[in-house]
């Protein structure tokens, strides 16, 4: 999860602006607003010293707000608890069993989340059953959802793709910002 919606989501939390939060982190007047902007946007990425800042003045560990590294067990946890934010994932007990489900009063994100795990569980079946190898579940794993049969909705496109349409999505958003200024300028 990048940092920068974490960096919202604990600003809304807070029940902070930009300007309030940029404020407090010590940058002055119009700079505020635009840093934390930019921070949140991912236009630019906060230095260490400063996500510390910012994990103080939201009360919570710096792990919160950084992109969770999984390979250790605290960053899993932090990325459990973001999964917890923003899709709804529950932690519970069945049968003196620890559990993790979806809340159902999440609406269309319980659905979609619903969806795709309820596709995860049938590929496991497979492989429990004998009806998949090994390799062919790693192989759905992976490529996921390109391999994904169960699904309705469009595949995502290559990381090519993405990649262009991204640089072509920015490359418009410059030429508004332009035309914006040029209007204010006049």
């Amino acid at each position: 999860m990048a940092i920068g919606k974490r960096i919202k989501f604990f600003r809304n939390r807070k029940g902070m602006t930009q300007k309030q939060l940029g404020e407090r982190l010590g940058f002055l007047g119009k700079t505020s607003d635009v840093r934390m902007a930019q921070y949140e946007s991912e236009a630019r990425i906060p230095k260490h010293d400063l996500v510390k800042e910012m994990a103080h003045l939201f009360d919570v560990s710096t792990h919160a707000l950084t992109v969770p590294d999984i390979d250790t067990n605290i960053g899993l946890m932090h990325t459990l608890f973001a999964l917890e934010d923003i899709y709804g994932l529950k932690i519970g007990e069945i049968d003196g069993e620890i559990c993790l489900h979806l809340d159902k009063s999440a609406g269309m994100t319980y659905i979609s989340m619903f969806q795709m795990l309820n596709a995860w569980k049938e590929q496991a079946i497979k492989l429990e059953q004998g009806k998949i190898t090994k390799e062919e579940y790693d192989q759905w794993r992976y490529k996921y959802p390109e391999l994904d049969t169960s699904q309705h909705w469009a595949k995502v496109p290559s990381q090519a793709v993405s990649d262009m349409l991204m640089k072509e999505f920015q490359k418009i958003e410059k030429e508004e910002k332009k035309t914006a200024k040029k209007k204010k300028q006049k």
